[in-house]
């Protein structure tokens, strides 16, 4: 059933980022475009976004437990540390630089085109990559240790 749930949330998240226009890499470009060409539109998909999900996750947090699950998988850290500044940045300059992140990634890649299939293998390298590394217990500043 988890599945299935999960199957129906990602192919409603998918049908959202098509019918807005965000699995275009060039809308997601001119947004970010604030002193040129500027366009305002995913600022209204990310409220528009908001609007929808507050409620339920109002809605959730009431619940002893999730629907479909035992336990709710929530993030419990709460600090900002290096790597998550490390890795929001890595993020945003690749966002800013392809238009894509990896939910229009997916999406895209019912396209086929050489590009996006190439970004999709990059961005699982770049996951497994990051598993492997936190698996290690790596940190930047072991990293930094082992360069010098």
């Amino acid at each position: 059933m988890q599945i299935l749930a999960s199957l129906v949330c990602g192919l409603i998240f998918g049908a959202g980022l098509l019918v807005s226009g965000m699995v275009q890499p060039a809308k997601v470009l001119a947004f970010l475009d604030v002193f040129g060409a500027w366009d305002p539109s995913l600022l209204v998909v990310m409220g528009a976004a908001l609007l929808v999900a507050l409620p339920g996750l109002a809605l959730a947090r009431r619940q002893k437990h999730p629907l479909l699950a035992e336990v709710a998988d929530r993030p419990t850290r709460t600090e900002i540390d290096r790597p998550l500044a490390a890795g929001s940045a890595i993020f945003g300059i690749g966002w800013g630089l392809a238009g894509l992140c990896p939910g229009p990634a997916i999406v895209n890649l019912a396209s086929a085109t050489p590009q996006i299939i190439v970004f999709v293998a990059a961005m699982i390298v770049g996951m497994l990559l990051n598993g492997a590394l936190q698996s290690r217990s790596w940190t930047p500043t072991m990293a930094a240790q082992c360069d010098n």
